[in-house]
């Protein structure tokens, strides 16, 4: 393993996603008591989705350009202090417009988080940890829509949504100490890093191909249909992740009559399923590639096992007529999910080198953010009586994600980009 500084790196990435979603999260779990509070209808609840996904497809594309301008450490050290401060005054809201306008903050501020675990991933591993290492990073998301439902409930039940949303505001800026502490530099002048470590992470990235550390052109990368591929995967697949994450809490609500306390208790459950996902997905990716398949291989059929259990569980949860039921068939969802999404996340690294990562991995997430939107827009109009037609679109979508990654995309393998005199 030559040392372990690089998995330390991604554990606390890691960490700071499961505060990321918790911070998301609580608005939804709380929602049926912070509506009633300020007035609000199931309508302005998706207007509030909406603010959040615009403002966090802004917000992917501006971070992607930030990563690669001013590096991992401030990046991540921005994005986390800004989104502590627009939760933590949610405490103040006293009405739908203040609520808003820290939605859009919040929304911003909150997507740093992927694009700059794109380009720590790839400065920190070689291409075959990479899909482990995103796992890990996923993992997070998923164990912070674990702890998220029960947390914000419990809170809630102790301090009233005010107090909840001051006290997980708070849990950002602690996780920014052991931030500025531990991340002194990349890994080419990290302190800290053996010399071993820092060999095997250089050499496993030489190995990857002729990847490029130069900032690449927005133009650029638009030029290549690999670019296209990723941007194209994630608009079709992110909507299911975001159906679930936006909007499982008013499912269970007006499915099955839950209150706050009984969405804590279930709204869980699926989050496991994900987090799962994540973690195998990326173990069987390095797998193939350990036993001398290309990362073509790995990433082909990773995506594609993940996307063959999404289908049939997401037809399945149509029919679901008990709250058990319907969340179990969700973890398989997300669990299929999580196994295909963690894949495509690494294909920024997999086609790019270091320069051009951060810029498609914020690109690639508008385009999931702009998919997002659509389903959003949708899901009031589709559930006045039940959920089945939104799952219904959601099981279509899931094969078009395929066919883009793999059609559009083709081959994984590293892509020549164009040499240039001067920087963008």
């Amino acid at each position: 393993m030559k040392g372990g500084l690089r998995w330390c790196v991604i554990g606390l990435i890691g960490l700071a996603t499961v505060i990321n979603y918790i911070d998301r999260n609580a608005l939804a779990v709380m929602w049926p008591e912070v509506s009633k509070d300020i007035g609000a209808t199931k309508e302005d609840y998706a207007l509030l989705v909406t603010i959040f996904m615009v403002a966090y497809a802004f917000g992917q594309s501006l971070f992607g350009r930030v990563f690669d301008a001013i590096g991992t450490r401030m990046g991540f050290t921005i994005s986390i202090l800004f989104w502590s401060l627009s939760i933590a005054a949610h405490a103040l809201v006293r009405s739908m417009p203040l609520l808003g306008v820290l939605r859009a903050t919040l929304g911003v501020s909150e997507a740093g988080n992927w694009p700059g675990a794109a380009k720590a991933n790839a400065l920190w591993f070689p291409s075959r940890e990479r899909a482990l290492a995103q796992g890990i990073f996923n993992a997070g998301a998923s164990l912070g829509g674990i702890v998220s439902a029960p947390l914000v409930a419990l809170l809630f039940v102790q301090f009233g949504w005010h107090g909840t949303f001051l006290i997980v505001g708070i849990l950002g800026f602690v996780w920014l100490v052991p931030w500025l502490w531990f991340y002194k530099g990349d890994p080419e002048n990290h302190p800290w890093l053996s010399e071993a470590e820092r060999q095997h992470i250089l050499t496993g990235r030489a190995e990857a191909g002729p990847g490029d550390d130069r900032r690449v052109p927005l133009g650029e990368l638009l030029r290549h249909r690999q670019s296209w591929g990723v941007i194209l995967s994630r608009f079709f697949l992110d909507p299911v992740w975001w159906l679930f994450v936006s909007w499982l809490p008013i499912y269970l609500a007006e499915t099955f009559g839950f209150d706050v306390k009984q969405i804590g208790l279930f709204a869980w459950v699926p989050f496991v399923g994900a987090m799962l996902g994540s973690l195998f997905g990326g173990w069987l990716a390095g797998r193939i590639i350990a036993a001398g398949g290309s990362v073509h291989k790995a990433r082909t059929l990773t995506i594609g096992i993940g996307c063959a259990i999404m289908l049939p569980a997401l037809l399945a949860t149509i029919g679901a007529d008990d709250p058990l039921s319907a969340v179990l068939l969700i973890a398989g969802i997300l669990f299929g999910f999580q196994m295909a999404i963690g894949n495509i996340q690494t294909l920024p690294s997999d086609y790019f080198g270091g320069g051009a990562v951060g810029s498609l991995a914020g690109i690639s997430g508008t385009a999931a953010v702009a998919g997002t939107l659509i389903t959003t827009w949708l899901v009031p109009v589709l559930t006045k009586n039940g959920y089945a037609p939104i799952f219904a679109l959601s099981a279509a979508i899931v094969p078009l994600s395929f066919l883009a990654f793999r059609l559009i995309g083709g081959r994984v393998e590293p892509v020549a980009t164009a040499p240039r005199n001067t920087q963008e």
